[in-house]
């Protein structure tokens, strides 16, 4: 009987870990392999956006989650030129065939901003979710507080609003190739395209001197921290 209580207790405990970022909304089925829904948080932002609690594929707001090529709707294993969605190669050039406003660079579709069904976020979450705009990220950090901090251990950003909410952005890194670098950074896709670059998409991007928006090469794998409009 008391072991029988023990392996209950222990069962909801995790139940209840895993479901420390879930949202009953989220989408399921074999090809989105989902288990880590979202949690939104309101950050009284003037748009009304919420923000999620976790990172994509992440259980608890410290943990990294998954990490995507701009535009790839599932992680994988290598983040390189060649294993990019979006490129097309000739011999040891590569083309642009999607997202791209420069002749120079490949197909000009004059697309800036990431289509739903480029949309990590909303292809695992469902209709609603998606990545934040690099505007969205500006917003985010001009109404909220941060405080660079350490969270069970792990080096971060802690973004706190007048209301009181706050979120926290675990320093992930990114990924190139198969190795995963820089864990003591930040690198967080937006939906939105560098138009004067467009090998390349902005991002938050920050360490322990700060945050901005920048942008940086789309084939490379960086996290995603959904939103929701309310």
């Amino acid at each position: 009987m008391k072991k029988t209580l023990i392996l209950t207790c222990l069962a909801s405990l995790t139940i209840a870990m895993l479901s420390s970022c879930n949202n009953k909304n989220a989408k399921t089925g074999d090809a989105e392999n989902n288990t880590n829904e979202a949690e939104w948080v309101d950050l009284g932002l003037p748009s009304g956006l919420l923000w999620a609690k976790c990172n994509l594929g992440a259980t608890a707001p410290e943990k990294f989650g998954d990490y995507y090529a701009w535009g790839e709707t599932m992680p994988k294993h290598e983040y390189s030129m060649a294993t990019y969605s979006y490129y097309d190669q000739d011999g040891e050039n590569y083309a642009l065939n999607k997202y791209n406003t420069q002749e120079s660079e490949g197909l000009v579709d004059s697309l800036t901003v990431l289509e739903a069904a480029d949309d990590a976020a909303t292809a695992l979450l469902g209709e609603g979710a998606r990545i934040p705009t690099d505007a969205e990220w500006q917003e985010l950090l001009d109404n909220t507080t941060a405080k660079w901090t350490t969270q069970n251990g792990v080096k971060g950003y802690l973004l706190t609003a007048a209301n009181g909410n706050n979120l926290f952005l675990p320093a992930a890194g990114w990924m190139d190739g198969d190795s995963h670098l820089s864990k003591n950074t930040g690198d967080y896709w937006s939906s939105s395209l560098e138009t004067l670059l467009p090998n390349n998409a902005h991002i938050l991007n920050f360490g322990s001197t700060g945050l901005r928006v920048s942008n940086y090469e789309r084939f490379h794998g960086s996290p995603i921290r959904p939103v929701h409009q309310n």
